[in-house]
């Protein structure tokens, strides 16, 4: 069978698809370690512990918040365990799991770095797009996702289908 080739729109189309999902996580991965010394991946990380009410989730929970394998988790927990951001403790529940938990220097590095985070965020994601257009690239993103991660395994996709659209 002969292979559907692109046609040029759709080439176009996904070449600038290819270049975003590039640039853009180097672009913000630029800015925390210039302004944290946090990579994206770890800074990611300690914002989903930062919003439990413990400040600890299950390193499993926390891959699937992250949009990480567990041992992409457990590579960058490691890295965070040594700056003194996060520790690791067993599950009391079944003593197999482990936790990661944001030690009190965590919280306050994911605090200190929200705000430069979110306006890099917004520089980039947000401002450039004219009004309706993020509504627009918000249909999109969910309509790829929706074939990416039906079931919505990755936890991130399940938090964005349950966030409301506003309504103007």
């Amino acid at each position: 069978m002969e292979p559907r080739w692109l046609t040029p729109d759709q080439r176009r189309a996904w070449l600038r698809v290819a270049a975003l999902l590039e640039l853009l996580p180097a672009a913000l991965d630029t800015q925390l370690q210039r302004d944290a010394d946090l990579t994206l991946a770890g800074y990611v990380m300690l914002a989903m512990l930062s919003e439990q009410p413990e400040r600890s989730l299950r390193m499993s929970e926390l891959a699937a918040r992250s949009n990480a394998s567990p041992s992409r988790a457990s590579h960058v927990i490691a890295k965070l365990e040594k700056q003194g951001l996060v520790r690791r403790e067993r599950c009391a529940e079944d003593g197999r799991g482990q936790l990661a938990v944001l030690t009190d220097a965590g919280w306050e590095k994911v605090v200190a770095t929200a705000p430069g985070h979110v306006q890099r965020v917004r520089e980039l994601v947000v401002d450039p797009l004219e009004p309706g257009q993020l509504a627009q690239l918000d249909a999109i993103v969910a309509r790829m996702l929706d074939v990416l991660d039906p079931e919505a395994r990755y936890a991130t996709t399940a938090l964005a289908r349950d966030i409301p659209a506003s309504q103007g």
